[in-house]
C-alpha cells in the first residue's frame, strides 16, 4: 500500500499558533501509512490579478505545486469575526486559479478549527466549507472537528488533550479512507 501524503495548512501565521500546534500533534501521531507536511502561508503574497500569470510569485508557485502533489489537505483554522482569517482566504484564492482547473479541484480536504472560544471556531468552518465549494475541492463530509478552549489543551507547542487529539486523528483517518477510495476509483 502506498503512503498517503497530506499537507497541513494552518490558518494562522503566529509563531505560537494553536492551530499549528494541532497540526504538529497530528503530524507526529499519524500511522506510518500516512505522512503530513506543514505548508506555511508566510510566502503567499496578497492576491493581485496582475500577478496571476503563467509565472506567479515564487511563494504562490510553491504553494500550488504542494497542493497539486499531495493526496489530501488538512486545514486547521482559527475563527476571526465569525469567519476564516484573511491570510487563509487569500491563499485559497491563489490556489483556486485557474478557475475550474486549479490544484484544489477534486482534492480531498478535511476542515478543523481551534479557538479559545467554547465554540471552537465552528462558524469559520461554515465559511471555509462555502469558500472551498467554489474551488471544486472535495470537502470531507463528517462531523466537524472543532476544538474549543484550545489554549488550555496545548503543551510545548502540541495539542495534548487526549480526547481532542483522538477525535482529530479519527478525522484524518477518514480523510485517508477517502483518498484510498478515490485511488481505487481512478484505478478502475
Amino acid at each position: 500500500m502506498h503512503t498517503i501524503h497530506l499537507i497541513g495548512i494552518s490558518g494562522s501565521l503566529r509563531q505560537g499558533s494553536s492551530n499549528t500546534a494541532v497540526l504538529r500533534a497530528l503530524q507526529e501521531a499519524l500511522p506510518p501509512s500516512v505522512s503530513m507536511t506543514l505548508l506555511p502561508l508566510d510566502d503567499v503574497p496578497l492576491y493581485n490579478q496582475d500577478l496571476d500569470t503563467a509565472e506567479p510569485p515564487a511563494g504562490v508557485r510553491a504553494f500550488k505545486q504542494a497542493i497539486g502533489a499531495c493526496d489530501g489537505i488538512v486545514i486547521c483554522s482559527p475563527e476571526y469575526n465569525f469567519g476564516m482569517p484573511g491570510v487563509l482566504k487569500n491563499a485559497l484564492d491563489w490556489a483556486s486559479r485557474p478557475a475550474f482547473a486549479s490544484p484544489l479541484k477534486g482534492k480531498p480536504v478535511l476542515l478543523m478549527t481551534a479557538s479559545p472560544a467554547f465554540t471552537g471556531g465552528v462558524r469559520a468552518q461554515a465559511n471555509l466549507r462555502e469558500a472551498l465549494s467554489g474551488t471544486l475541492a472535495r470537502v470531507l463530509a463528517r462531523p466537524p472537528v472543532v476544538i474549543g478552549a484550545v489554549h488550555t489543551k496545548i503543551t510545548n507547542g502540541r495539542l495534548t488533550d487526549a480526547a481532542s487529539l483522538d477525535f482529530a486523528l479519527a478525522a484524518v483517518q477518514d480523510l485517508a479512507a477517502e483518498v484510498r477510495l478515490l485511488r481505487g476509483a481512478a484505478a478502475a
